[in-house]
């Protein structure tokens, strides 16, 4: 394409014989000298190159190695053994005091007083919302020594105002971090908010997270669209930095996720995209429903032995959804459940099993509670990789009189999770609930996506043909017929 340049490169001189010469003409070396020198080095590379002819494995000496002694690369068992991440109620309560404790000697807001306030209470009720589950996993582990460290472009108080990891004193631009009560002990607690460039200050933060094994080290997208700015980390680093290089990394991003009817870009987090990059083991994609199960997968982020990127689609309306709470006591004897199966059904009853991730799954507990269907089992993944197959194996077992088998999502059909599933899990025949396929990852008009939410919902829940009409239908009048025979028959319901 550049004759002229590579003709010039071509004549001009080797580096090395340019050099070779100066120090020559300067009398630092003669001639001989200096080819004796060539003949050496070549002869010390033609030895290694022997060598290496005799070694059939390749060892790649691990970045920053003192650092990261002890760690191992996973294989898929490890993702799956039990790992107690539960802490005693005794020591949640006491971060908890030192959380909702405002100093006597400084003014805060009337709203700050009452949010402080109103957490407490709800510790002294045995409950933890989204806020405060994730606010008591940073603080038992800052109090275990292993420190945390979180920047996004809002993530002091949270895009959606619920985090306050910080309280603005009364008439000063000073703030007030409860959390660093607690960094005295220990490990520290960092909460930045950053410029508006996702691509740097991601980049800046893998970078972080690899040069600190020992701690959690958390980016926070604004919105979880917003990571597409920073896909260039994600795609050449986070998913795949480890089988190019050998490079672990335990980082965690928060990607905001779920249709509520902010348009386009304020929607979707992109599930599908991560889900295409999943591969052997490579990065770990939840989903998470409950504050308990966000507790319990970032401890067992920072007890296992091995540190794989987390990628975390956070909610908005659940943080403040009265059915998304934990009990305190879900802290310190749970763990993170891959998968949370449906407690209000007559397993014998069973006809329509729903699998579902995400808010999708409070939208269609109204409806169950409205028809009390306990012939319904809603199932939660919240793990979508890696994919907790035998769990999932284990619940199709149970259910044994299930006629009917649904994906339910709220993305579009080409998006979210449900080719990933599809072609994942074929136990089953999977039946899809969703959005038409769509080139936007949602709809611009609020009447528009509730008119689509509501269709989603309507056909999870739809009567067949039987002489209950409109009713709903637990779909007991298709007994005796053949699965085949029952999904040929219902499938168009879904469509």
């Amino acid at each position: 394409t550049q004759p002229l340049l590579y003709k010039a490169i071509a004549t001009h001189p080797n580096p090395r014989d340019i050099y070779s010469q100066k120090l020559t003409e300067q009398g630092v070396f003669t001639a001989e000298e200096t080819k004796l020198l060539d003949r050496e080095f070549d002869d010390f590379l033609e030895s290694k190159f022997a060598l290496i002819k005799n070694i059939k494995r390749l060892h790649i000496k691990q970045y920053l190695e003192e650092d990261w002694k002890g760690f191992i690369h996973p294989v898929t068992a490890d993702f799956f053994q039990p790992l107690k991440t539960g802490v005693p109620v005794k020591k949640l309560l006491e971060i908890a005091g030192k959380i909702n404790t405002l100093p006597s000697d400084l003014q805060f807001f009337n709203k700050t007083i009452k949010l402080v306030e109103e957490r407490a209470k709800m510790i002294e009720n045995g409950k933890v919302d989204w806020a405060m589950a994730e606010l008591l996993a940073y603080g038992s582990l800052v109090a275990e020594g292993m420190p945390v460290r979180l920047s996004g472009q809002d993530s002091v108080r949270g895009t959606f105002s619920h985090r306050h990891a910080a309280h603005v004193i009364e008439d000063t631009d000073d703030k007030y971090f409860p959390m660093n009560q607690l960094s005295s002990e220990k490990a520290s607690f960092k909460v930045y908010n950053s410029h508006l460039s996702e691509y740097g200050v991601l980049g800046f933060e893998y970078g972080y997270a690899l040069a600190t094994p020992h701690g959690l080290t958390i980016w926070e997208a604004q919105f979880g669209d917003f990571h597409n700015v920073a896909q260039v980390i994600i795609d050449q680093y986070i998913s795949s930095a480890e089988e190019k290089w050998g490079l672990m990394n335990g980082i965690v991003l928060y990607l905001p996720h779920g249709y509520e009817g902010q348009g386009p870009e304020h929607s979707s987090a992109r599930i599908e995209r991560f889900l295409t990059m999943a591969a052997n083991n490579n990065m770990q994609i939840a989903n998470c429903t409950t504050p308990a199960n966000l507790f319990h997968i970032l401890r067992r982020q920072m007890l296992r032995n091995f540190r794989v990127p987390l990628v975390i689609f956070t909610p908005k309306s659940l943080l403040r959804h009265p059915k998304c709470i934990s009990a305190l006591d879900e802290l310190q004897k749970g763990s993170f459940r891959e998968v949370i199966d449906d407690d209000n059904v007559d397993v014998d009853e069973v006809r329509r099993v729903i699998f579902c991730s995400g808010k999708i799954y409070y939208d269609l507990l109204v409806k169950k509670e409205d028809y009390n269907a306990r012939d319904i089992a809603l199932v939660r993944i919240e793990q979508l990789h890696p994919l907790p197959m035998e769990q999932m194996k284990a619940i199709v077992k149970k259910y044994k009189n299930a006629l009917i088998y649904l994906w339910v999502q709220e993305e579009p059909e080409n998006m979210g999770a449900w080719r990933y599933i599809s072609y994942n899990f074929r136990d089953v025949p999977l039946v899809q609930v969703s959005r038409l396929a769509s080139g936007s990852p949602a709809v611009g008009l609020h009447e528009l996506h509730k008119i689509g939410q509501d269709e989603i919902i309507s056909k999870v829940f739809r009567h067949c043909d039987c002489e209950l009409k409109n009713k709903y239908c637990g779909l007991h009048c298709v007994k005796g017929m053949s699965r085949k025979e029952i999904m040929k028959q219902f499938n168009y319901i879904y469509r």
